[in-house]
């Protein structure tokens, strides 16, 4: 009999042993970190009523006699009308009759659309009622100041921002406008006082919540009264006018973005006893556009974020949250 080379079959046993050894083709391990997603572009922001187009130049306050309208950009022809009942905040609406109505522009006019029969449409500037629970009604367009814009500080004041100087502010910059922008806090630190700021938010339709003209004023780098574009919403603590996380504000004065507005505040600090003890929280009022939205509120304790409570004075900051947001004519009276 031939004999046999074992050279062979050692191979074929060691190819065998291999295949038999062979891991399976590796799998994607859910668990694992996969590659990051493409970031989503930047919502649109727009610093002046030119660059806003039709958007912003339909979007703003209409009313007549009996009826507040504020209609709200929310950008790729998106709107929302809320109709508010015997008028405008601070000018007649009785702070009960609210509806909200999504909008949705076509063609040269924005058609809302409610429940039931609420139907409206805004063409040319004037807001007109399609439904028959209003049919016929007609609100016009109005355009508000507040009462306290352009004040001028009284004898004693000081001066923090007038446009020609940042020399007050820690990290004060100006814009071409001669503005100064979010982002700054005062050199000098302070206890009671009464405080002026005006402040303009930036336009950004697409924005939506807390990324919709974002600042905030901090009253001695410790309580904050929010500083945002909430046109139109309902006035929560972390809308415009907010004392942040505390309490909302009494009516929603925020006008429309790109308008100068005005907070006119009244701050006494707390009080505490020799051994550090506080005796009496702080206590702040707040005008919004000259209407009282805080009426000597209690503050618990500072503000998330803000410096801890102590007997010892601090400075005013105007938060930098990431947004375009301007001020200007800063003014505030110590009180004795």
């Amino acid at each position: 009999m031939k004999s046999i080379s074992p050279l062979p079959l050692l191979l074929c046993g060691l190819l065998a042993a291999n295949l038999q050894s062979a891991e399976p083709p590796a799998k994607t391990d859910p668990a694992k970190k996969q590659p990051a997603k493409a970031p989503k572009p930047p919502v649109p922001v727009f610093l002046t009523p030119e660059a806003g187009g039709a958007d912003f130049r339909d979007q703003g306050e209409y009313a007549d006699s009996t009826t507040g309208a504020q209609v709200i950009a929310l950008g790729k022809d998106k709107f929302q009308l809320t109709l508010l009942t015997g008028g405008l905040p601070g000018a007649g609406w009785d702070k009960q009759g609210r509806v909200e109505i999504p909008g949705q522009r076509q063609g040269e006019k924005i058609v809302f659309t409610g429940a039931g029969d609420q139907s409206w449409t805004l063409e040319e500037r004037v807001l007109r009622s399609a439904g028959d629970a209003a049919r016929g009604k007609v609100l016009k367009r109005v355009e508000r100041a507040s009462p306290t814009l352009g004040a001028k500080p009284p004898a004693g004041a000081i001066v923090l921002f007038d446009g020609t100087s940042v020399e007050a502010w820690q990290g004060g910059k100006m814009d071409d406008r001669k503005l100064l922008m979010a982002g700054a806090k005062t050199k000098q630190k302070f206890n009671g006082f009464t405080l002026h700021v005006e402040f303009l938010l930036p336009f950004k339709p697409e924005g939506r919540g807390q990324d919709r003209g974002n600042s905030g004023i901090y009253i001695q780098d410790r309580y904050e009264v929010q500083v945002l574009d909430s046109f139109g919403l309902k006035g929560e603590h972390n809308e415009c006018g907010g004392l942040y996380k505390f309490a909302k504000p009494a009516v929603n004065m925020c006008f429309p973005p790109l308008v100068w507005q005005t907070y006119d505040i009244e701050f006494d600090p707390p009080q505490f006893d020799a051994a550090g003890v506080k005796t009496r929280k702080a206590i702040i009022t707040v005008k919004h556009n000259g209407v009282v939205i805080h009426d000597r509120q209690e503050l618990a304790g500072p503000t998330g974020g803000g410096q801890k409570e102590s007997p010892a004075p601090g400075p005013v900051q105007l938060q930098n949250h990431g947004n375009p947001v301007f001020y200007r004519n800063i003014w505030l009276v110590e009180k004795k």
